[in-house]
């Protein structure tokens, strides 16, 4: 996006640059001047040498023209946005019979709720607040007192001020059942417990069977952690498009090609080249060197702009390339992670000739579209593991066994990190403890106790 963003400038600057091929396929193989493609049809270019030679000071406001009637202007269209998360709590605040001093107090409790509907700021920094920029005098229980109010909006659970206020507030306004009264009891008494997952101290101390939690944090299970995710978001949502497109051929043969569905193709004028020919023969005045010496300097842009796209086009077809050559295995068995060798990259470095920091520059922010899905580049790259047998393996392989260990194992007694390291040796990698913990964190996955379920 910022590539196309980049190329829309220049040729928005430089008059002598275009898009689009012509009907030879030049698209801006650009050499001397007089080696440049006629551009179809384009017998009226938007500045040319002549006008540049005869401009004048003419003012603005005699070139512009006002004798137009209301018909024939072009009405704007509005543009329409949906309305956000905070949009919709005030929105509830104005249905609300409540007095101006508790609508303003309220809308500003408002405007410090975060994106996941939790109000984060201690209430007395709102009282300082509130006294130092609007001087306007309260006090946390006014403030308590609005808060109230709004945590009686939808969604339930906003302007909770932690995790368990949030939870609390959303059993509150469902029908208060056995189990909810369980849950609620369970979140009063025992919050650490549950977040600790010692749920065997929770039924001891209650007094109660396994299924009577179960139906208690099933309850809470139902909760919305986060309200405020209920509504859309105030900020976009980032679209990735690839940069390669990875296709099977009949056969099973790769083909890769790069995504330039936002970059158009580029050339030079051949209007501006012949002009520039032609007044170069004939420098008759300093105004005439002026020109051009303009047209001259736009001319060497276009050139400097087009060659730079097609470097950075073979860069990263030399990367990607020699990315799906060291990994030809995993590409041509649709994807299989097992199948992944380690790779660094000076192994890229070293097979492209390019150097290590372009090498990382592209691995960090490109990606590939394959038939079984999207990747970052820096997805190939991984270290190298020492099995049993002598063979190396990429570490991702190792993640990958761990991942499936995890999924596999039984919830009421999940694997530990020394469990987990066993059945990895058994396998033949020859792994430790703390290892086995370095990349379980590395996939986000917590540990035995946390992983515990009824």
């Amino acid at each position: 996006m910022q590539l196309e963003e980049r190329i829309k400038e220049e040729l928005e600057e430089n008059p002598l640059l275009e898009e689009g091929r012509d009907e030879n396929g030049d698209t801006g193989d650009v050499g001397d001047a007089g080696d440049t493609e006629q551009i179809q049809g384009n017998d009226n270019s938007d500045l040319s040498i002549d006008a540049y030679l005869n401009a004048d000071d003419t003012p603005l406001y005699k070139l512009s023209a006002k004798n137009f009637n209301k018909e024939e202007q072009k009405a704007e269209i509005p543009f329409s946005a949906g309305s956000s998360f905070h949009d919709q709590l005030v929105s509830q605040l104005g249905l609300r019979n409540i007095s101006e001093r508790e609508y303003m107090l309220a809308e500003y409790l408002i405007g410090n709720i975060d994106d996941d509907g939790y109000m984060r700021r201690k209430l007395e920094a709102v009282v300082d607040d509130l006294a130092f920029s609007s001087g306007v005098e309260t006090t946390e229980k006014e403030l308590k007192a609005a808060l109230k109010t709004i945590q009686e909006f939808d969604p339930p659970g906003v302007g909770a001020r932690n995790l368990k206020e949030c939870l609390m507030l959303q059993l509150n306004q469902k029908e208060q059942t056995h189990e909810v009264e369980m849950a609620k009891t369970i979140l009063t008494s025992y919050f650490d417990e549950f977040t600790k997952k010692h749920y065997d101290k929770i039924i001891s101390r209650l007094d109660i069977t396994e299924d009577d939690l179960k139906g208690g944090m099933d309850e809470i299970l139902k909760l919305n952690p986060k309200p405020g995710g209920s509504f859309q978001s105030d900020k976009l949502s980032e679209h990735i498009i690839p940069d390669f497109m990875l296709e099977y051929k009949d056969g099973g043969a790769l083909q890769l090609s790069l995504n330039s569905r936002n970059v158009p193709e580029l050339r030079v004028s051949r209007v501006y080249s012949d002009m520039l020919d032609t007044y170069s023969k004939n420098k008759k005045n300093k105004q005439t060197r002026e020109a051009v010496s303009f047209v001259k300097q736009k001319l060497d842009s276009a050139k400097w702009f087009i060659d730079a796209i097609k470097q950075r086009q073979t860069t990263l077809m030399q990367t990607m390339e020699a990315i799906i050559a060291h990994q030809q295995e995993y590409f041509m068995n649709w994807g299989d992670e097992l199948l992944l060798t380690p790779m660094i990259l000076k192994d890229i470095a070293d097979a492209t000739g390019l150097d290590i920091s372009t090498v990382s520059r592209v691995a960090n922010s490109k990606y590939i579209q394959t038939p079984f899905g999207m990747y970052s580049l820096k997805f190939f790259f991984s270290e190298g593991l020492e099995t049993i047998s002598g063979d190396e393996v990429s570490t991702r392989e190792i993640k990958k066994i761990l991942q499936d260990c995890v999924e596999g194992e039984s919830k009421r007694k999940p694997l530990t990190d020394d469990e987990l390291a066993e059945i990895l040796q058994e396998k033949g990698y020859l792994i430790a403890r703390r290892t086995i913990a370095k990349y379980r964190e590395h996939l986000n996955i917590p540990v035995a106790r946390l992983r515990k379920e009824l």
